[in-house]
C-alpha cells in the first residue's frame, strides 16, 4: 500500500531527483558526489529561472538570458550553484540549503516585480531600508485593494506554515554528508565565491569579468537589470552606498572654481517671508487629452503657473525629490537607486534652511506623518531647521481617507507664520494626494469626469486623483489669499513631487505605453511623463512666468533670487547651470534651446560646468569641504562644530 503522509511525500519528491541518502545508496563516493552535484545544479537553474520570472514578470527574454554565452544567466547559475554547495557543507546535509537559499533569493526577485508595476525601477538594496515605510502605508493599499490584501494576506500564512512543515519534515529526507563530502564542496566553492566577490565593485575595471558578459551598467538600471539578471545586478547594487570621489576631484579643482565678485552680504534681500508647498503627487490630469472634466480642477495653479518641475522620479520616492529642492544638489550625480535621505546625510549639509537662518529668518518644517519616515527627523536637523513639525507634535487633522487633508495642513501653516514676528522660511510636505486612490476616499467627488477608453475601476481611481487636485489647488487659494491682506511680502513655491501612481489609467487614456514612466526617451516623452506644475508667487510682486521645465535641484536658484538675494552656490553656481541647462538629469542634459545630450556622464566629453557642479556637490557631501567657505560661508561654523564620521 502507497504511504500518503507528508513524510513520504517530501521523500518522493527528493528521491524523484535522485537525492537519495548516502547509507541506502550502493554507488561509490565519487557516483554519489556526481548524482548531488547534479541535482544542485538543477535547483540552481530553477532558483536562477525563478528568480527571472519573478522580476521580470514574464518569460520574454530569459531563455536568452538564461542560454546565451553574451549574456550572463550561466554565470549566474554557477554562482548560485556554489552558494548551494557551500551551504549544504555548512549545514552537513546535501541540497537542504536550497530551503534557504531559495527564498532568499526569490523573494527580492519577487517584490522587484511588484515594484516595477507601481513605479519605473526594480528594487534596489538601499530599499530595504524603508521597510518600516511601507508597513505604515500598508492600510491605504488595504483601502485601495482590500481583495487582494486579503488573498496576499492569506498567501504569506500559508506560505510560512508550508515553509516550517517543510523544514521540520524534511529533516531525515536529506542526504547527510559526510567529512569528505563536506571538505570536498568547500574546497571548490569557497576560493571561487571569494574570486568572484572581487569582481563585483562596479566602479573597478575586470578584464575577466567582461569576458565573462558581465557588464555593471549603472547608468542605467533597467538595462542592468535585463542583460546581467535580477540577481547579479542587485548584487552590484549592494556597494554603490559608497561614494567614491569623481576623477579630477582636487582641492585645487574646487578653489579654481568662479565664485562671484561680490559677497553674498552685499545683497540684503527683502525680508520677505517664504513658503515652500511641496505638494504629494501634484499634476495636472487634464494633460490627458482623451479625459474630459466638468471643471478644472487647479485653477488657481493654472493661473499663477511659473512653469514644470521636471520630476526625477515617477510615483514616489518623494525624498529625493525633497532632497533636491532643498539643497540644490542633484540625484544626478550619486548613485542609481541610492535615496540620500537614508544614505548620506550624516553630517551638517547646506540647504535653503541654512541660508535663510543665516539671515535672521526662523526656519520650520511641516510634514503630517510620522517624523521618523524617510528619516525626515534627523535629515532636517542636519539640513539646520531649527524646528520639525511631524504627525509626532502637530494637533490632530481632519483625513482625506486615513492621510491628513491639505486643508488643515495649511491652516496650521497659517497659525505658525501668525505667530512668528521675525521673517520666516517654512517648507511643508504635504500628505493628502499620496496613492493609492481608492474608491469613495471623498464623500463626494465633485468634478465629473468623463473617460470612455477608461475601465470603471480606472475611471473611479481618477476621479478620486482629481479630487484630491481641486482640494489642493484650493488650499493654495487660501494660502495666497491670506498672504494678500499681510503687509510684509510672502513668497509662495508651490510644485509637485511626482506624477502620481495612477497605474492603468495612463495606458487606457493613452498617454503613457506603459503604466510606469519611462526613464530613457526623447524629450517630449519624459517631459509628459516627468513634468509637474510649479508655482513661484509673490504676494506684492505676482507669479514669476515663463521658468519652463526646470530640475527640483534649480529651485533654490529661483527662491533665492526671488526673495532678492545673492548667493556663491544658489545664484551663483546654480544660476550659471541655469542659463545654460534647463533639466539636469542622470541620462540626459536638457539645454534651454531643449536639445538633449542623452547618455552625458558615459560620453567623456562633460561640459566643464557640470563637471564643476558634481565636483562642487561631492566635496560638500563626502569630500574634505575645500569649497564650503567660498561657496557656502553660512555654513562654515556648522561644518566646524559637525563630529567627526
Amino acid at each position: 500500500m502507497v504511504q500518503t503522509n507528508p513524510k513520504s511525500i517530501v521523500a518522493n519528491m527528493f528521491n524523484a531527483v535522485g537525492a537519495t541518502r548516502e547509507r541506502e545508496s550502493g554507488a561509490s563516493f565519487i557516483v554519489q558526489l556526481l548524482i548531488q552535484w547534479v541535482n544542485t545544479a538543477l535547483i540552481a537553474v530553477a532558483i536562477v529561472f525563478i528568480s527571472e520570472v519573478l522580476a521580470r514578470g514574464s518569460v520574454t527574454d530569459i531563455v536568452e538570458y538564461m542560454t546565451s554565452f553574451n549574456r550572463p544567466g550561466l554565470v549566474a547559475t554557477g554562482v548560485v550553484f556554489l552558494v548551494l554547495l557551500c551551504a549544504d557543507a555548512m549545514i552537513g546535509k546535501a541540497h537542504q540549503s536550497a530551503l534557504f537559499v531559495g527564498p532568499l533569493l526569490l523573494l527580492p526577485a519577487f517584490f522587484s516585480g511588484q515594484k516595477q508595476q507601481f513605479l519605473s525601477d526594480p528594487l534596489f538594496p538601499s530599499d530595504l531600508l524603508f521597510g518600516r515605510q511601507i508597513l505604515e502605508l500598508l492600510p491605504a493599499m488595504v483601502a485601495a485593494e482590500p481583495l487582494k490584501a486579503v488573498g496576499l494576506a492569506v498567501g504569506c500564512v500559508v506560505f510560512i506554515v508550508a515553509f516550517a512543515a517543510l523544514i521540520w519534515k524534511s529533516r531525515k529526507v536529506f542526504p547527510k554528508l559526510n567529512l569528505s563530502g563536506r571538505g570536498t564542496r568547500l574546497a571548490l566553492s569557497l576560493p571561487l565565491l571569494i574570486g568572484f566577490a572581487s569582481l563585483m565593485d562596479p566602479m573597478t575595471f575586470s578584464a575577466f569579468r567582461d569576458r565573462l558578459n558581465i557588464v555593471p551598467m549603472m547608468w542605467d538600471q533597467k538595462e542592468n537589470y535585463r542583460h546581467n539578471g535580477f540577481l547579479m545586478a542587485f548584487a552590484f547594487n549592494v556597494p554603490m552606498a559608497n561614494v567614491s570621489a569623481p576623477d579630477g576631484y582636487s582641492n585645487l579643482a574646487i578653489t579654481d572654481m568662479q565664485t562671484d565678485l561680490l559677497p553674498a552680504s552685499f545683497f540684503s534681500g527683502r525680508q520677505a517671508d517664504v513658503i515652500v508647498v511641496m505638494s504629494e503627487s501634484l499634476w495636472d490630469p487634464t494633460r490627458m487629452s482623451s479625459v474630459r472634466y466638468s471643471a478644472d480642477p487647479m485653477p488657481t495653479i493654472r493661473a499663477a503657473q511659473s512653469g514644470q518641475v521636471f520630476s526625477p522620479e515617477f510615483g514616489g520616492m518623494t525624498a529625493n525629490v525633497e532632497f533636491e529642492s532643498l539643497t540644490g544638489f542633484s540625484n544626478a550625480f550619486l548613485p542609481y537607486g541610492s535615496i540620500p535621505y537614508q544614505q548620506y546625510i550624516r553630517r551638517p549639509v547646506p540647504s535653503l534652511a541654512t541660508f535663510f537662518q543665516s539671515k535672521g529668518y526662523v526656519t520650520k518644517a511641516f510634514h503630517p506623518f510620522q517624523g521618523w519616515f524617510w528619516n525626515r527627523t534627523n535629515v532636517y536637523q542636519s539640513l539646520g531647521f531649527e524646528e520639525f513639525h511631524s504627525q509626532d507634535n502637530m494637533p490632530a487633522m481632519s483625513k482625506r481617507g486615513i492621510f491628513a487633508s491639505d486643508e488643515d495642513l495649511t491652516r496650521f501653516i497659517i497659525k505658525e507664520a501668525d505667530n512668528t514676528d521675525q521673517p520666516f522660511f517654512f517648507f511643508a510636505v504635504t500628505l493628502q494626494g499620496h496613492g493609492p486612490y481608492e474608491h469613495n476616499r471623498y464623500k463626494k467627488n465633485t468634478i465629473a469626469v468623463d473617460a470612455p477608453t477608461l475601465s470603471e475601476a480606472s475611471t473611479n481611481s481618477l476621479a478620486t486623483y482629481t479630487q484630491g487636485v481641486k482640494e489642493a489647488d484650493q488650499s493654495l487659494k487660501a494660502l495666497m489669499d491670506w498672504a494678500k491682506k499681510r503687509r510684509r511680502e510672502t513668497i509662495i513655491v508651490l510644485f509637485g513631487d511626482h506624477l502620481p501612481p495612477l497605474n492603468a489609467v495612463y495606458t487606457e487614456s493613452g498617454y503613457m505605453a506603459n503604466v510606469v514612466a519611462t526613464r530613457k526617451a526623447s524629450v517630449a516623452t519624459m517631459k509628459r511623463e516627468h513634468e509637474t506644475p510649479l508655482v513661484i508667487w509673490s504676494s506684492k510682486r505676482g507669479a514669476q512666468k515663463d521658468i519652463g521645465s526646470v530640475s527640483p535641484s534649480q529651485l533654490p536658484y529661483y527662491i533665492v533670487r526671488m526673495a532678492g538675494y545673492r548667493h556663491p552656490y544658489y545664484t551663483g553656481m546654480l544660476g550659471r547651470v541655469a542659463e545654460r541647462y534647463s533639466v539636469i538629469d542622470r541620462h540626459q542634459l536638457i539645454g534651454r534651446n531643449n536639445k538633449a545630450q542623452a547618455d552625458w556622464a558615459m560620453s567623456g566629453q562633460v561640459d566643464p560646468l557640470i563637471r564643476d557642479y558634481r565636483l562642487l556637490q561631492h566635496d560638500v557631501m563626502f569630500g574634505e569641504g575645500y569649497g564650503v567657505e567660498s561657496f557656502f560661508p553660512e555654513h562654515t561654523n556648522r561644518q566646524q562644530a559637525a563630529p567627526s564620521s
